[in-house]
């Protein structure tokens, strides 16, 4: 059985719950590798060793946490071949483009971005008033970071690797990575990296730990644990509102990212105009990845108008649908979710006019599945109809007329992503601005004319959005220095002696190129 990582070593699981092997997606056997369920005096040991080395991470400095990102980026491409093989046998994503030449090239890219952070330290907002001798800035939380990862990105999003454990070590905290039992292969080699580059670096032991997999209970007590500083997870939303209930009854911060069904409006000047191409970007955009995108558009809008071009788009996407072969999806889980999502949806008034069955062979897929249903029946049962189907499925309501489509919007929840596609010499400027008014306050990434798949890594990307697609509305998963900023906690300084102040915060302008805000004006200047 694998050994898990604890405080700087590599040993059995101390009092395993159980065992389990990944599966193979493509013919759905298990593959050899047996690893182990920690209980929970695994986490514990690894939460005594994070918060016993706390103190002597959050004094390194951050040239040595910039030090170990570029490390482990640098060690992901040495292993490149391996990842990638292991990965693809795991997830039967593609390993060409997917994962080898688009997915682990983002991963490292992160992991330099993180450390350019903090190295540059302005992610930190040092801030300085003279006048009253009071100082502040973002720091380590004082506590480790929890990181539940997701099973359809397993370099990107990877509990290890991925963009929220390049976040909370850049901010200065430990990490104790749950690694996918999707993906646990993949992650024991990422977390290899990141033992043998810390030592390298002189980190302490516990800067980064790794288990394999826990039983639910054993998460609630973990993201609710005293020596905890915040957790992080990525994946179905009844498993993350349920460690969402348990880290909040313990006051513990959770950022979570669950589910969003990305709503499109297609307006009627836009279809005149280019009602095949957009057709196809839909279509496109809907399946990509066998629609195990969390940015997926799941709920597509249009207007019943009298040309009938609404109805042609519809046509063309439900014959893309219908004609496309199914893809394999990442896990038998991942087919349970669309059949029960389908069911909810059918019940409540949708029809499936493509697809809508899992395909009878070895391994997982599902036929690429699309939905129809009026707006009258969407407003009468919007909470059914807004379940996300992870995977190839979709669904269009066609309103009325305008004045519907801006109900629809209105009854929306909260969703990572929302777009609205118009005319562009602006014949659909009056219906937009009006939607686009209640959307903005739907999503976090607004689009225009765009499909909300693919997420850029830059320093003004937004990936989260208001409750249920994410826990809070106020960060991002993705992009340096703000992702930093959910695993920092607000340090003030009240009258400190200079010299026991942090650098960031002295005088002297630390690196001569970090910004601070001193007396209310940003600035590289020295006090």
């Amino acid at each position: 059985m694998n050994n898990i990582l604890i405080d700087g070593e590599w040993r059995p699981a101390l009092d395993p719950a159980g065992s389990f092997r990944a599966v193979d997606p493509a013919d759905g056997t298990e593959l050899s590798d047996l690893y182990p369920i920690s209980g929970f005096s695994d986490i514990e040991e690894a939460l005594r060793a994070a918060h016993r080395d706390v103190p002597e991470l959050a004094e390194t400095r951050p040239e040595v946490l910039a030090e170990f990102l570029e490390g482990f980026a640098a060690g992901i491409e040495a292993r490149t071949e391996e990842l990638v093989e292991t990965a693809h046998l795991e997830t039967a994503l593609p390993q060409e483009p997917r994962l080898r030449s688009v997915e682990l090239p983002r991963t490292t890219f992160q992991l330099r971005q993180a450390a350019a952070a903090a190295r540059d330290r302005s992610w930190c907002r040092a801030t300085i008033d003279t006048k009253v001798d009071i100082r502040s800035k973002y720091g380590p939380l004082g506590g480790p970071v929890a990181v539940f990862g997701p099973n359809n990105f397993p370099f990107a999003y990877n509990s290890a690797a991925g963009t929220d454990s390049a976040s909370a070590i850049a901010a200065g905290n430990p990490v104790i990575a749950k690694a996918h039992p999707g993906h646990p292969g993949t992650t024991r080699i990422f977390a290899e990296i990141a033992h043998n580059i810390g030592a390298r670096c002189g980190l302490p032991p516990a800067t980064f730990q790794m288990v394999f997999h826990l039983e639910p209970e054993s998460g609630y007590k973990f993201v609710a644990h005293p020596f905890l500083g915040a957790s992080t997870f990525t994946g179905s939303r009844p498993a993350g509102l349920r460690l969402k209930e348990a880290a909040d009854r313990a006051g513990k911060p959770i950022y979570i990212e669950t589910s969003s069904v990305n709503p499109i409006f297609i307006l009627p000047g836009a279809l005149a105009e280019r009602r095949d191409k957009i057709a196809d970007e839909i279509f496109n955009s809907c399946t990509v990845g066998a629609g195990q995108f969390c940015t997926k558009p799941g709920l597509i809008m249009l207007i019943q108008d009298r040309d009938g071009n609404g109805e042609a788009f519809f046509e063309a996407l439900r014959q893309s649908f219908e004609r496309t072969p199914a893809a394999i999806l990442v896990a038998r889980s991942v087919l349970d979710g669309i059949r029960i999502a389908l069911e909810m949806m059918t019940k409540a008034g949708a029809e499936i006019v493509a697809g809508g069955h899992a395909v009878e062979a070895r391994g997982f897929r599902h036929e690429n599945t699309l939905l129809r249903v009026s707006g009258d029946v969407f407003l009468k049962n919007p909470k059914e109809l807004q379940q996300e189907a992870f995977g190839p499925v979709s669904l269009c309501v066609f309103a009325r007329d305008p004045l519907q489509m801006l109900d629809i919007a209105s009854a929306l929840e909260g969703n990572l992503t929302g777009s609205v596609y118009g005319h562009t010499a602006g014949h659909d400027d009056e219906i937009y601005e009006k939607i686009a008014a209640i959307l903005r306050f739907k999503v976090g990434r607004f689009l225009n004319d765009k499909v909300p798949t693919g997420v850029t890594v830059s320093a003004s990307m937004v990936h989260g959005g208001p409750y249920p697609a994410a826990g809070h509305p106020g960060f991002t998963a993705v992009g340096f220095p703000a992702a930093m900023l959910r695993f920092a906690a607000l340090h003030g300084y009240d009258h400190v002696r200079h010299n026991r102040l942090p650098p960031e915060l002295q005088d002297k302008n630390p690196t001569g190129k970090m910004w601070r805000l001193i007396d209310g004006e940003w600035t590289r200047r020295d006090v």
